[in-house]
């Protein structure tokens, strides 16, 4: 291989390179970087449901320069989350009336708002939802998936919140 061939490939590696970063720059596309919230401090408040809540303040904490304090009175603001539901539900039935697919629906609603009550975003509901099969013969399986589902949907629920927050404003 002669120096020239070896400069003319580095060349089209290099022009790829570009033209593939310019491809998915113009689409958008972005590597998820640091969140930037309009306040600096937060207390999450979700007494009913601390994996939640745990995994709210970590992704929060670790996502951002935003502190998570221990008190709403120390708090820029506070994220209320007064309800996390699971549910559970038949989607579909076999000919014989044993059950073939459930559906899984996790329900999140929460308010931002700070130390005086001034609401920094619309109160507002988060609901996700995930099917699966179901085969009586495999219990143990189904039992690991519909976990691994609700984990999922679980961290689906925390990145949507996340966005939201981003988009939070101080009242006027």
């Amino acid at each position: 291989m002669s120096s020239s061939d070896a400069s003319v490939g580095r060349m089209l590696r290099a022009g790829t390179a570009l033209l593939l970063s310019v491809a998915l720059g113009s689409c958008g596309f972005h590597l998820r970087g640091e969140s930037d919230f309009p306040f600096s401090s937060i207390f999450v408040n979700a007494p009913s449901a601390p994996p939640f809540a745990n995994e709210l303040a970590r992704a929060i904490g670790a996502g951002s320069r935003t502190k998570i304090v221990d008190s709403a009175g120390a708090a820029d603001v506070v994220l209320d989350v007064p309800i996390v539901v699971n549910d559970k539900d038949v989607l579909s039935l076999s000919s014989g009336g044993s059950v073939r697919e459930y559906a899984l629906v996790k329900r999140v609603q929460f308010r931002l708002h700070d130390r005086n009550g001034g609401d920094w975003m619309p109160a507002g509901e988060i609901i996700v939802r995930r099917s699966y099969t179901f085969n009586e013969t495999q219990v143990l399986a189904r039992d690991l998936q519909e976990q691994r589902l609700l984990r999922e949907m679980q961290t689906d629920a925390v990145q949507q919140i996340l966005r939201r927050l981003q988009t939070a404003r101080k009242p006027a």
